[in-house]
């Protein structure tokens, strides 16, 4: 880090050591989960702060082994009556609800824990679902996964967060910085689960027999069309013998892995997780009420950053849904086969881990701009490429190229977008981040809603266009709130000049 570097963290430093009385506390009049005691003062010691920023992320992993990598397969592995994306949707339909009316209520009455332990009984329900998917037991299961799904990540956002400006206060570091760390190395964690994931659905599905008994007419050739060419209504009249349904015994060994894993992710949070001791002040979280969906409106509306950050935070949504769900089978699954699925995603699990730590670390040194950059280049032409590309069995490496170069830009999309979120609404953080999670699954929706109605080449327009309007609000976003901090630094040296004359 140069020196240049150094002059602004030691400037941030100072403002948020000016408005430090300021920090966790939620107004009165608006909604929010308790806050920390003694005023937002460090509960912890440095050590139990990492252990619990370890703690949290090793939990996600192992829980999303399960569920990240079930939903990968939805669209491919439960394709009849479209009931592998139909539960996706139903699952961030039920997100939106949750984020709205679920998170202050819960947390205020258990806490940042054990939310995300009641959390996780609705993924485990889903996974469990999942030996018998049919509308009647995937819909409910979706709905308890979608109810939990806000509480759970914004007691996590919340968790981290808080930990992250005690850790710089008690070291004197910026708080973007190590909010941006913390996030950095949960990222790195959480997004391995691909790796894990993608090696037990491979080692399960590439084994021999892996798929039923063809059915097919074999006097009829298979007709391929893959890529962007895919459209769900040709399924049936393709006779592609690689998008048919594997054996149940194999998908019964996978879902029995996958509630294990479930299982362990709640008791690794039981067992080593400390509990985050809370103020319940305002009484008005202690039930569900409509102020809290008032008071995501009223940030909403009042926040010009927040309406600024929809369409990326949109995109966040879509650009998820869209690897897991088109790329899985409209290029792989389509292509090579659904046992091909879990070898190429480990490649993208294993770029976009390393690359949210890595990404972590530097952006203290060379701010948020250039990896947005990055992401909008990275992304961009991956849409480009897959609107032109032919995708051909004989071209393997592409495969993993692609995953790859999509890996490193959705690690900018999900590090990013959480730390400039804690940044940003640091002082009302919950009714941030319950925005993020709320318009963040918007994209999931959308996404997952067309997902067997629409060509591939027809979502990967819609893909594109949200993701150049929501760069395009980034970047005004960070224009004022360089404005504003420059002000705020004006009027600062304006009072210390006053002062000295006086």
């Amino acid at each position: 880090m140069n020196a240049e570097d150094n002059v602004k963290q030691i400037e941030l430093y100072t403002l948020v050591q000016q408005e430090e009385s300021d920090i966790h506390k939620y107004r009165t009049d608006e909604p929010g989960p308790p806050i920390p005691e003694k005023d937002g003062e460090p509960q912890f010691t440095k050590r139990q702060i990492i252990k619990n920023v370890l703690v949290v992320s090793i939990a996600f992993v192992v829980l999303f082994i399960s569920y990240g990598s079930m939903a990968n397969l939805q669209s491919s592995l439960n394709m009849e009556s479209g009931v592998g994306s139909g539960s996706l949707a139903v699952i961030y339909a039920a997100m939106i609800i949750s984020c709205l009316f679920v998170p202050s209520f819960l947390i205020a009455h258990i806490g940042c824990k054990w939310s995300i332990v009641l959390s996780i009984t609705g993924y485990i329900a889903y996974m469990v679902a999942n030996f018998y998917p049919v509308w009647a037991t995937m819909v409910p299961a979706s709905i308890l996964i979608g109810l939990g799904a806000g509480p759970l990540w914004s007691a996590k956002c919340t968790y981290l967060t808080t930990l992250g400006v005690w850790y710089a206060r008690m070291t004197g570091q910026s708080e973007d910085a190590i909010i941006n760390r913390f996030f950095g190395v949960f990222f790195m964690f959480f997004q391995s689960y691909q790796i894990w994931g993608n090696i037990i659905i491979f080692s399960i599905f590439s084994s021999s027999s892996s798929t039923a008994s063809n059915t097919s007419d074999t006097s009829v050739p298979e007709q391929r069309i893959c890529g962007a060419r895919f459209c769900p209504s040709q399924i049936a009249a393709s006779n592609n013998t690689n998008l048919e349904r594997p054996v149940d015994t194999k998908i019964y060994i996978l879902c029995g892995v996958f509630v294990t894993c479930a299982v362990s992710g709640m008791f690794i949070i039981i067992l080593f997780l400390d509990r985050m001791k809370l103020v319940k002040e305002d009484q008005q979280t202690k039930r569900v009420s409509p102020r809290v969906l008032m008071a995501s409106i009223k940030h909403l509306i009042t926040s010009r950053y927040q309406i600024l950050l929809v369409p990326l935070t949109v995109y966040s949504g879509i650009e998820q849904a869209l690897i897991g769900g088109d790329f899985t089978r409209s290029f792989i699954t389509c292509t090579l086969g659904i046992h091909y699925v879990g070898y190429i995603m480990i490649c993208y699990g294993v770029v976009d881990a390393f690359c949210s730590f890595l990404f972590g670390q530097l952006v203290k040194s060379v701010g948020h701009i250039p990896f947005f950059v990055l992401a909008f280049v990275l992304h961009g032409s991956c849409q480009i490429v897959f609107l032109l590309w032919d995708p051909d069995s004989n071209s393997l490496y592409v495969f993993y190229v692609i995953a790859g170069f999509w890996g490193m830009g959705d690690a900018v999309v999900q590090t990013q977008i959480n730390a400039l979120y804690g940044l940003l609404f640091k002082d009302n953080m919950e009714s941030g981040f319950a925005n993020y999670r709320l318009w963040e699954s918007v994209g999931f929706i959308i996404q997952y809603a067309y997902n067997d109605y629409l060509c591939t080449s027809t979502k990967l327009h819609i893909s594109l266009a949200i993701l150049i309007t929501g760069m395009f609000g980034y970047a005004t976003v960070e224009v004022l709130h360089r404005r504003e901090n420059n002000s705020k630094m004006l009027g600062d040296t304006r009072n210390d000049i006053t002062v000295t004359t006086a």
